[in-house]
């Protein structure tokens, strides 16, 4: 029986999806009537390379038990923020693995207007790993 079949609560999964790809992508998975965990809450984003380093570790600290940020890609509109927010993802990771937080919370990954497969995939991925790790310990 899954975890939320047996009323546990399970852990929080945020998602920074971009406005030009990443949330068309969400919305067609939904489009196709296809389901996910319902512990899964969508935001959709401008471009993700705008949250500094102290928002995905405010995040874990509130609650939230995995973060997947989806993104355009080497594809983003804006120039260079892709490669900006992979550098800044790298200083998160840093700091995550001093505060000895499991890096693979937080997740980049590229997704487009169609990939529902890869959408559902990555947040069933994202939703297995959050439950077998348990509450983000982050002070």
């Amino acid at each position: 029986m899954a975890a939320h079949e047996k009323g546990v609560n399970q852990e929080k999964i945020l998602i920074l999806a971009t406005e030009s790809c990443a949330y068309p992508g969400a919305d067609s998975v939904g489009q196709a009537h296809s389901t996910y965990p319902a512990n899964t809450y969508i935001l959709r984003v401008r471009a993700p390379v705008l949250f500094p380093e102290q928002f995905y570790l405010d995040c874990f600290r509130k609650g939230i038990g995995g973060i997947i940020i989806m993104s355009c890609g080497e594809e983003c509109p804006y120039d260079g923020a892709y490669k900006a927010l992979a550098q800044r993802l790298d200083r998160v990771y840093k700091i995550m693995k001093e505060k000895d937080l499991d890096i693979r919370r937080l997740r980049l990954t590229a997704i487009c207007t169609v990939c529902n497969r890869a959408f559902l995939n990555e947040v069933n991925q994202m939703n297995d790993l959050v439950n077998e790790l348990g509450p983000a310990v982050c002070a």
